[in-house]
């Protein structure tokens, strides 16, 4: 087990002792300001789609984050990341280039990470978890081609339970809980990830998960500016 493995069940242990909460979450109760994401989910989803030509440039997952590489080293089809904020540090290269995003991020200031998710044909995400339950995360449909069935062919599993998502729907979860993905489509899939506070904490949760995520956004910071895309 690596280092950020155990460190992360060792978080993940403190949280489920004292945060309960279902796998997927109520949108208006706990992220109200989604709709801002939603009502202009089309020309979020142009400024992704402007980024496909120059696709090469934006990273790999585990070029960012080689914790990654067990869910984007995984085969040989790429899971990119255009990262615009991660852990409240700003990149800004990138919100530069998505301006009306980066507005709307503005308003909002438990968005804590944004990013572009580009999944290849084919691409599969094993089972894993997410780090800690302080933070939520909001996935936002930009552009979900049809599998061989129709329907959108990209199928991400919560605790055992398939979502397929189409373009303008979302989905507000802990990603906490065990979750795979695969893109069953013969195109991109494209796809809002934003990581949000989780409003319900009791004190000491809320000042932990400042701390770790403090942590994370001096790490962040220290990343050059080309190691987010060129």
């Amino acid at each position: 087990m690596s280092l950020y493995d155990h460190a992360a069940d060792t978080v993940r242990a403190i949280f489920d002792r004292r945060l309960e909460g279902p796998p997927v979450l109520d949108t208006e109760r706990y992220f109200p300001q989604a709709g801002l994401f939603v009502e202009n989910w089309q020309a979020i989803q142009a400024e992704a789609l402007a980024l496909i030509g120059r696709l090469s440039s934006v990273p790999r997952f585990h070029e960012l984050m080689k914790a990654q590489e067990t869910n984007s080293a995984n085969d040989n089809r790429d899971w990119r990341i255009f990262i615009m904020k991660v852990y409240g540090h700003e990149v800004k290269q990138n919100l530069g280039r998505c301006p009306m995003t980066a507005g709307i991020l503005r308003q909002c200031p438990e968005v804590l990470s944004a990013s572009f998710s580009f999944l290849a044909p084919g691409k599969y995400i094993p089972p894993h978890r997410g780090p800690f339950r302080g933070v939520m995360r909001f996935h936002l449909g930009l552009s979900m081609p049809p599998g061989d069935d129709g329907l959108p062919g990209c199928v991400m599993n919560v605790d055992n339970v398939p979502y397929r998502l189409g373009n303008g729907d979302w989905l507000l979860w802990d990603d906490t809980y065990t979750h795979e993905l695969v893109n069953r489509a013969q195109d991109v899939r494209v796809a809002l990830l934003l990581d949000v506070w989780r409003p319900d904490m009791p004190a000491d949760m809320r000042a932990l998960s400042h701390a770790i995520v403090g942590v994370a956004r001096i790490g962040a910071a220290l990343q050059p500016a080309h190691a987010y895309g060129r």
